[in-house]
């Protein structure tokens, strides 16, 4: 015991009662009681069974020490006031909006919303998958299409994910040319670039209803409303597309589809856009749930979630993650995305806004906004301003005739707080559902005092009128006559008592951490602290507009700048980007920063990605984005890259290598010894290492990216950082890069970010989803230097407890040579199926009768269960999972002697609901209380699973994926 109290691993910031106390789960004392089970005599003598010697960080790292929670907030504030939160008129497919109290309470600030996993486990999701499914759904009613999927990151990155869907389906597979509208979002554009040119295809940016679309073009992007607010009839040009055998992708505007005719009545194939404006902050970018819609005949080939609907065990409608979700996983190189999560938290608060304000409210609010819009055409006209837009939504092109006037508007603008949107002689002006009366007033005196009037009686009536029009100023071919919104979820809920309890209602039947540990491995579900969470509610945070002047959001470039010193610090990696927003396209973005370095040196012929088979499913597919060609790297029998064979492969393609992808502790829960080993042979040979983060939580203050010899990592802050899950998205993947790669850092075409030599942007906003960095800033600064090291010591202390614990019931299948294994392990329940035909399903399914979610299952090694604990959970937590796994080894074993049937056990018939052990007649060959209540602890604490399991296969072969009748309920 004296010798743990002395080991540097579990410093005096653990015993006092600071945030470090409160985020890692076991105190010292329990520290000491696990220890004794895993047979080490201190934390540090376990780090040093656990971690090569080669590699560990012995200093502390460079970071102040831990704040205190008051402490911090209050710095926090400090810096978030730093942040000015003028009235944003800039649009580009950012607004501000009205978060509806009920929902910001009920959903945003709730951990039964934002604590939950991926709904992969879909018996103890479907409060979630009920409301993406209602997000499907009013997705595709409002853009007229066949099918919607449940989110995808941002509205750029759906705009190329439709042209790769375009490209992949067009019949005629010479045609590489995608045309795109040059007044569709600068941020689109990029983006589109940013995917091209990877994967060989020609972007061409013209102006498309005059571009001709020949037999090379496979596919056109459209937007409208456009960048200047311009509305069209979009049906000419979709047509002679089809005409010329390409798909019509529009990028278009929820809001606006309640009030003008859809994409989908135009002829469209493919319609994306953001649902940001249906009560999701600005947080200056994100993060925002984009939407994808497309007609059924493109459905497999759509990316991202689908939720669909099929039948229990007992004929009872439920929902699930339907066909390619997790395909990238599966299919690895071949994938046709690497997308891999979703903005679901981002989109149940869409659905919810929809769902509170119906079809009715809806309409309501777009003819409100651009009653507002055409009012301001008019008093602005009184001035001699030309309004350009023939037709328009909520965004007016005033064009005021020379620069000079531009710069006084601009001046008089940010001087009365104001920021519009500049581009030439023209001035934008987007206005939005929080825009009044004194709003308009504001903007017409900044005209007023900055543009000369033709008459002062046009003066007095400019700054006199107010109000809103009242009749449409929009031809009847625009304006939509089509129902939306039609199923009763849109319409029973609108009392505030209703929604709340609707809300509630759908929490219930899901698992979170706020109901126990989640034990997936690779993902790391820690504690998401409350004090992490609260400042994303304040308004100097959230109410910032992505694209104001870099002044404006002096907090927020504090904060960046300090988050990228810090994960630079914790990298060993001094060039950091914040931008991606997702680990994917992190790993994305690592890819084309390597491949624009090699081609800077003459060498752009290099295009080798050596990926070890253990890898995660979105390596593979994210160096095929990136126009890599996958070369797999065999593993040997303990788990481990086969070095042999990686130097084989390195040789073999020295002249065209270009980066090894390695994950690290690898994807088996392992430190490997021979990792420098490794990155030097990749060295010699000519590539760059791309270190996958996804296992950081066993690195930071022990380790780091540069200790092992990796060039480029980015890190899940979702996971090692504590960014929520928020029931499959957001997400957040910076990258962190050695300085010979820092110049080649992400840009963007609107707000200047990233290196010399920029790479393309790869995501919308020039931050990502840059609000929720404020979480990983939190962790950060409230763990401090000693904090950090602690949690990461506990990680793997917690992780080693759990294997000592059941490896006398279940086959650990990996550890390293001294039999420890780093912050995650595999269980091998394949002997256990020969034996007793039991499956890791059935153990994942029976896991919820006991009232946990599942470990990740069938992954990295089919047949198998890979668990991670994280530092988060303590002692009495931890022993509850291990009961609940050993009692069902048990009751495996049952089977194996023939006590229990082979077919009618409870694993088999897993999970029970209340209905079924409730049910007058109960058939089975054990009893109810075997079915629900296994073990003493599950009844105090009991979790009712909402359906029994569902028939995934059934699922898709009949794919609904909207919301069914009624009459499917009851």
């Amino acid at each position: 015991m004296a010798e743990l109290l002395q080991a540097p691993a579990t410093s005096t910031s653990a015993s006092e009662p600071g945030f470090a106390a409160r985020h890692i789960g076991p105190n010292l004392a329990e520290q000491a009681a696990m220890l004794a089970v895993v047979g080490a005599p201190s934390v540090e003598a376990l780090l040093d069974e656990a971690i090569p010697a080669a590699i560990r960080r012995r200093d502390p790292l460079p970071l102040p020490p831990a704040e205190r929670e008051h402490d911090y907030l209050a710095r926090l504030w400090t810096v978030a006031s730093k942040n000015q939160v003028f009235r944003s008129f800039i649009g580009l497919g950012y607004y501000d909006t009205i978060t509806p109290a009920a929902i910001l309470r009920n959903v945003f600030e709730n951990p039964g919303w934002y604590t939950p996993y991926t709904p992969y486990q879909a018996e103890i999701a479907q409060g979630r998958l009920e409301s993406l499914l209602n997000f499907q759904t009013m997705v595709k009613d409002l853009t007229a299409m066949d099918v919607a999927n449940a989110s995808l990151l941002d509205e750029a990155t759906a705009a190329a994910e439709g042209m790769a869907l375009a490209h992949r389906v067009c019949p005629r597979k010479d045609a590489r040319v995608f045309l795109a509208d040059r007044a569709a979002f600068p941020q689109t554009l990029e983006l589109l670039a940013a995917r091209a040119e990877p994967l060989g295809l020609q972007l061409r940016v013209v102006d498309v209803e005059t571009a001709e679309i020949g037999p090379d073009v496979f596919g056109v992007l459209l937007q409208s409303p456009d960048a200047n607010g311009l509305v069209r009839d979009l049906s000419n040009v979709i047509a002679r597309a089809h005409e010329g055998n390409a798909l019509a992708v529009v990028a278009s505007d929820l809001l606006a589809c309640a009030l003008i005719t859809p994409p989908g009545e135009m002829g469209a194939d493919v319609v994306v856009g953001s649902a940001q404006r249906f009560g999701v902050p600005l947080g200056y970018g994100g993060p925002h749930a984009a939407f994808f819609a497309t007609r059924d005949a493109y459905v497999r080939q759509m990316p991202g979630r689908l939720i669909g609907v099929s039948v229990d065990a007992h004929g009872k409608t439920a929902y699930r993650m339907a066909i390619q979700t997790r395909e990238q996983h599966i299919r690895r190189e071949k994938a046709t995305s690497n997308i891999c999560t979703a903005q679901a938290l981002l989109a149940n608060i869409a659905a919810f806004y929809a769902v509170h304000h119906g079809p009715d409210g809806l309409a309501a609010i777009a003819r409100r906004v651009h009653g507002q819009a055409v009012a301001l055409e008019a008093r602005l006209a009184l001035l001699g301003v030309t309004q350009r837009n023939a037709d328009y939504f909520d965004t007016l092109c005033m064009d005021v005739g020379h620069v000079a006037a531009v710069g006084r508007i601009r001046q008089a603008a940010e001087a009365a707080r104001l920021n519009f949107r500049y581009h030439g002689t023209h001035v934008g002006i987007a206005l939005d559902e929080t825009t009044e009366a004194c709003d308009l007033d504001a903007i017409a005196q900044v005209f007023r005092t900055s543009v000369r009037s033709s008459t002062e009686e046009g003066v007095a009536l400019a700054t006199t009128s107010t109000g809103a029009a009242t009749e449409l100023k929009l031809p009847p071919i625009l304006v939509r006559t089509s129902p939306f919104l039609t199923h009763p979820v849109f319409h029973a809920h609108r009392s505030e008592s209703a929604l709340m309890r609707y809300i509630r209602g759908l929490e219930r039947k899901d698992i979170g951490l706020d109901t126990s540990m989640i034990p997936l491995g690779s993902c790391t579900m820690k504690l998401n602290a409350a004090a992490e969470m609260l400042p994303l509610s304040w308004p100097e945070l959230a109410r910032i507009h992505p694209f104001v002047p870099p002044a404006q959001a002096a907090g927020y470039h504090q904060l960046f700048a300090e988050l990228e010193s810090a994960l630079g610090q914790i990298t060993g990696l001094p060039g950091v980007s914040l931008q991606p927003n997702s680990g994917a396209q992190g790993e994305l973005a690592g890819l084309l920063v390597i491949q624009a370095w090699h081609r800077d040196r003459g060498q752009g012929t290099r295009n080798i990605a050596l990926i070890p088979q253990s890898a995660h499913g979105t390596n593979p597919a994210s160096a095929a984005m990136a126009g890599m060609q996958v070369v797999v790297v065999a593993c040997d029998d303990n788990g481990n890259i086969d070095v042999v064979d990686l130097e084989r492969k390195a040789r073999q393609h020295a002249d065209r290598l270009a980066a090894l992808l390695v994950t690290y502790p690898s994807t088996h829960g392992v430190f490997e010894d021979a990792i420098q080993h490794i990155c030097h042979i990749v060295h010699t040979n000519g590539g760059q290492v791309y270190m996958d983060g996804a296992n950081m939580n066993a690195q930071v203050g022990l380790t780091s990216p540069a200790l092992i010899g990796a060039d480029v990592c980015h890190i899940n802050l979702h996971k090692t950082f504590s960014i929520p899950h928020g029931g499959g998205g957001p997400g957040m993947g910076p990258i962190c890069v050695a300085a010979h790669l820092a110049p080649y850092l992400p840009g963007h075409p609107v707000v200047k970010t990233g290196g010399a030599k920029a790479i393309h942007a790869v995501s919308a906003a020039p931050w990502g989803s840059a609000s929720i960095l404020a979480i990983s800033y939190g962790y950060i600064a409230m763990l401090g230097r000693d904090g950090l090291r602690d949690a990461t010591a506990v990680a793997i202390l917690n992780a080693n407890y759990v294997k000592a614990r059941l490896e006398p019931h279940f086959p650990i299948l990996y550890t390293r040579t001294t039999g420890r294994v780093a912050h995650e392990m595999i269980l091998d329940l394949r002997p256990l199926k020969a034996a007793s035909g039991i499956d890791e399903t059935d153990v994942a399914k029976r896991l919820m009768d006991y009232g946990f979610h599942a470990p990740t299952v069938s992954f990295p090694v089919a047949g198998t269960l890979m668990i991670e604990p994280t530092e988060s959970e303590p002692k009495a937590e931890l022993d509850r999972f291990c009961d609940a796994l050993i009692a069902i080894r048990a009751e495996i074993q049952a089977i194996v002697d023939g006590t229990a049937d082979r077919q009618d056990n409870v694993l088999k018939h897993a999970p029970h609901t209340a209905d079924a052990v409730t049910a007058d007649t109960w058939t089975h060959a054990y009893t109810r209380q075997q079915a629900a209540f296994p073990l003493p602890f599950v009844r105090a604490r009991k979790v009712w699973p909402s359906v029994a399991r569902i028939d995934n296969a059934r699922g898709d072969r009949q794919l609904i994926c909207a919301c069914p009748p009624m009459s499917d309920y009851e």
